[in-house]
């Protein structure tokens, strides 16, 4: 029977009770110490990509099946966890108590006129899909993690659609009974934005609901550990009714509960690992409830930082480190380092520039130079054929750079290739060095954060900028730490790239080249100056970025 209404006030008195002038308190071991987390790679599957992209197991169209799962399993060779995230985490892929499928499959055909996606269809027809996942995880020698969105945005913009008017099928896994029938539960009113159309995490009865998925998640399945992801979607309350320490104090008490949850539900002499996927940058934390060393003393093992959809360079992960010494640290990377206009309507349809191999090495080795213990992937699977027409061409994920991502000192001495690009910003986050509009006699400041190949660079490199618009005949300078650079003829990629989407062309690009003697381990400081003629155009920088060895 599904979890209703009282037995959410029920759960949320008690956490009230518990709330109440309580602080997080350290969880130890029976040793009197906790054990240290052993892994350096982590790998983000969204089970989506199993159907929605084009691979050697999976031909264009081709109905789902379990073997789909495992063949996304077995391509991550190499990989320490293997993190599943179970759908968008709204419809439960799994056997429910609290939100029965067969009820969902009923109520979405009486509501809208809709069958269940592919995946809620195959468990109807008696397949269990996370215990094909954790069954193969083991064969593979990886530890199974489930991912859990904790408040998905996904699809919601269909939730008041009239029946018998059109629907898009991936409604389907994103909108619940429980989520149409309490548009109170929701931060605001306005269902296409995706801050207000998702859950009030202020509201005892989201939280209730979330841990009771939770529950039979960890109940059900012998997993090694779970993720709690902040950033699916990067909203969990009204900013304007709640203060940072009302916001923290929830979060903290949710992250216990899950602590307690995973002790109680653990084998004997098993700890259940922990991991928050959170933030990059400090300062959205307020906004999300985030308290790193609470959340640790919650029972918190594993911290992966992450830019939410991005490969980014320009982190605090040091800042991080610092709140959290004892904890795992992981450094997120994806597919994509920035996302251009949309092509066509709908999911998936902009462009996007691809994360190269230089770009994946480099950043983790900056990321291991800031204190990580390792990295994770997320995304990983799209660099496959997927989504709307007008974007590839497109290719197999480098799979050959897993057993590398893993080991800090291949990473080290690996071709470099720094850059700094434009990103999504979270609530409470300061705004992206990238884009940035000059005009004639202007200059913009960005700071790249580099660590040498193998301790020292031997050979330079070369620095370029990319624009909006074309440049034609018109002059820049560029200093490096406060060194004027030498302008440079080439503008080509550095390095041999495949994937041409939003790259610059040879009029929107300048280069300087860079001598090893003025680059710096960690902070270094580049001043770009627009030295033409006065009322010359206005042109805004998109991107940057250092190739060097």
């Amino acid at each position: 029977m599904a979890l209703q209404r009282r037995e959410f006030l029920k759960s949320a008195a008690a956490a009230a009770t518990l709330t109440a002038g309580w602080r997080p308190q350290p969880l130890m071991a029976s040793s009197g110490t906790r054990p240290a987390c052993p892994f350096r790679l982590l790998y983000s599957n969204d089970l989506t990509n199993t159907l929605s992209c084009v691979s050697p197991w999976h031909a264009k169209d081709q109905p789902f099946t379990p073997g789909m799962l495992q063949a996304s399993v077995d391509e991550a060779q190499g990989v320490d966890v293997h993190m599943l995230q179970p759908g968008l985490c709204w419809v439960p892929l799994w056997k429910s108590e609290t939100y029965p499928l067969a009820e969902h499959a009923a109520w979405l055909q009486e509501k809208y006129g809709l069958t269940p996606d592919p995946f809620a269809q195959s468990v109807l027809a008696g397949n269990d899909l996370l215990q094909v996942f954790v069954d193969r995880c083991r064969q593979q020698g990886q530890a199974p993690f489930i991912s859990f969105r904790l408040n998905d945005g996904h699809h919601k913009e269909w939730v008041n659609t009239p029946k018998g008017d059109y629907i898009a099928t991936s409604a389907a896994q994103g909108i619940t009974r429980f989520y149409a029938e309490h548009p109170e539960y929701r931060i605001g009113p306005d269902i296409k934005d995706w801050s207000e159309r998702v859950w009030n995490w202020a509201i005892p009865e989201v939280r209730a609901h979330r841990l009771a998925y939770l529950r039979e998640l960890c109940t059900q399945y012998d997993i090694d550990g779970l993720e709690l992801d902040f950033l699916r979607q990067y909203s969990l309350f009204d900013l304007k009714k709640t203060t940072a320490d009302q916001r923290r104090q929830i979060m903290v008490e949710f992250v216990s509960d899950v602590r307690r949850l995973l002790n109680e539900t653990a084998k004997a002499g098993q700890r259940r690992w922990l991991c928050v996927r959170v933030p990059c940058y400090v300062d959205v934390f307020d906004a999300l409830g985030i308290d790193l060393p609470a959340f640790w003393h919650a029972g918190v093992d594993m911290v992966n930082a992450s830019s939410h959809y991005f490969t980014t360079q320009q982190q605090d992960l040091t800042s991080i480190r610092e709140q959290v010494p004892e904890a795992s640290l992981y450094f997120e990377m994806c597919h994509s380092t920035w996302n251009g206009a949309r092509l066509t309507e709908g999911y998936d349809s902009f462009e996007f520039r691809r994360t190269t191999k230089e770009q994946f090495l480099s950043t983790a080795h900056l990321a291991y130079a800031c204190g990580a213990q390792g990295v994770s992937l997320f995304n990983f699977a799209y660099f496959r054929e997927h989504g709307g027409a007008g974007r590839g061409p497109f290719h197999e994920p480098p799979f050959e750079l897993l057993k590398v991502l893993r080991d800090p000192a291949a990473v080290s001495l690996q071709p470099q290739h720094w850059f700094i690009a434009q990103g999504w910003r979270g609530p409470g986050m300061k705004p992206t060095p990238i884009p940035k509009r000059l005009r004639s006699g202007q200059s913009a400041t960005f700071v790249l954060d580099l660590a040498p190949p193998g301790g020292v660079w031997h050979e330079g490199g070369r620095l370029r900028i990319q624009t909006q618009q074309s440049l034609g005949a018109s002059l820049w300078q560029a200093k490096l730490n406060g060194v004027v650079l030498s302008p440079d003829t080439a503008v080509a990629e550095p390095y041999a790239n495949p994937d041409p989407g939003l790259l610059g062309q040879p009029g929107e690009l300048r280069a300087w080249r860079v001598p090893a003697a003025i680059l710096r381990a960690g902070k270094n400081e580049l001043t770009v100056t627009y030295v033409d003629q006065p009322n010359a155009q206005a042109v805004n920088i998109v991107f940057v970025d250092l190739a060097a060895h």
